[in-house]
């Protein structure tokens, strides 16, 4: 293609002002690429840590509530008063369970009966929140057994796991008894199994497992469970999944981002920061492009006049410049999405001293294939304005000058 061959050749006349121009596409190119591997890094850093013990769909009843009922034709109403004490439940918790396990995003299911209670031993007391489970999904949604400091995670001969918050505070260890109070005013003597450390002081301080057949005389249900907790392959499909289930079992359904809003709302909010600055990169490689063609335009005048005097058309001197922007655009965004890769390997790669990643940086999640298409595409755009200049000059008016 002859334009092509143009085109090139004017790129090429001048090295240095293309190679400014490509490297400066490249630079917005490569931050581009690091804003967006940063953002998502970020992204599923903060989600990993808040969900890193727990569930991320959870299935509950839904919430009773009182009536108003009121006979037809009479002016006095009456209220359906709702039990306190009769506990929620899921009764149909099997069937449940085949219909969760059926969908391809499920990572683990765990059907638990969950409930308060105080653990005292001599005159110390203090409230937990009990995880009655199947001792064989302990840590399908906590890795509890990776996480023991004392004991064993042996849950079959009816013992609980504690933190090592609550143990100090109790000054138990595991193997000793400890008298175990529930909501429902059950008593039992019951034996420490295990202490466990997750890092996070409101499980290591106020919850304890243990079997759910254990936790069913003593929160009297003897059949069904009151939640049902879900793990997902991948934590962000969690709401629309939230809703498929919903809808699929009258269960209220409460993703792992409606129990945090605070970080969902935090993240939106950094997307949308780095959306902004992403515009601001892309902006300023348009500006870039668009005026160095301007200026190859004017320097050009009258190359582009002998060619129009000749009888080239207006389309062809377009084509020359739009093939300049094109290859710009093409040139600077490869090369900037393969030193944008390589900065965030080499910053991924970089580690505090307990070895932990120093920056949250994510370089397969650097939006490389919109960074190619949106520059390109720009810099083509950006070639328009001075491509139609550059048709428009009257043959006669350029060569004089």
């Amino acid at each position: 293609m002859f334009a092509f061959t143009v085109a090139r050749r004017y790129l090429l006349s001048n090295p240095l002002q293309t190679a400014l121009l490509v490297s400066g596409v490249a630079l917005g190119v490569t931050i581009f690429v690091f804003i967006t591997a940063l953002i998502q890094g970020l992204a599923i850093t903060l989600t990993e840590r808040v969900t890193a013990n727990g569930a991320h769909v959870s299935l509950q009843p839904e919430t009773r509530r009182a009536r108003v009922l009121a006979a037809p034709g009479v002016h006095t109403e009456a209220v359906s008063l709702v039990s306190t004490f009769q506990r929620q439940q899921i009764r149909e918790w099997s069937s449940t369970l085949s219909l969760v396990r059926q969908q391809p995003a499920i990572a683990a299911v765990s059907p638990q009966i969950t409930g308060s209670a105080f653990l005292s031993k001599g005159e110390a007391a203090a409230p937990v929140a009990v995880t009655g489970l199947d001792p064989a999904d302990l840590d399908a949604i906590t890795p509890i057994s990776s996480l023991l400091t004392g004991g064993d995670s042996n849950l079959e001969a009816g013992g609980i796991l504690i933190g090592d918050r609550l143990a100090d505070a109790l000054g138990l260890a595991s193997g000793q008894p400890v008298l175990f109070r529930t909501d429902r005013g059950v008593e039992r003597l019951v034996t420490v199994q295990g202490v466990f450390r997750t890092g996070v002081e409101a499980i290591d301080e106020r919850v304890a497992y243990m079997a759910l057949r254990t936790a069913r005389p003593l929160f009297l249900l003897p059949e069904g469970v009151t939640n049902i907790e879900i793990r997902l392959t991948d934590p962000q499909r969690a709401r629309p999944l939230a809703a498929l289930l919903q809808g699929a079992t009258g269960l209220r359904a409460t993703p792992w981002q409606d129990r945090n809003l605070s970080l969902d709302e935090a993240l939106t909010a950094q997307a949308q920061t780095g959306r902004l600055i992403q515009t601001f990169s892309l902006v300023s490689i348009l500006i870039g492009v668009a005026s160095a063609l301007v200026l190859s335009t004017y320097r050009r005048r009258s190359e582009i006049g002998i060619m129009r005097a000749f009888g080239v058309s207006g389309a062809f001197v377009s084509r020359v410049f739009i093939l300049q922007g094109l290859m710009i655009g093409l040139i600077g965004a490869v090369s900037g999405c393969a030193v944008g890769y390589g900065l965030c390997r080499l910053l991924a790669g970089l580690t505090r001293a307990d070895g932990t990643a120093a920056l949250p940086i994510a370089p397969d999640q650097g939006g490389y294939l919109a960074a190619l298409v949106l520059t390109t595409v720009g810099a083509v755009l950006a070639s328009l304005a001075p491509a139609r200049s550059a048709a428009r000059l009257d043959p006669l008016d350029a060569i004089q000058q």
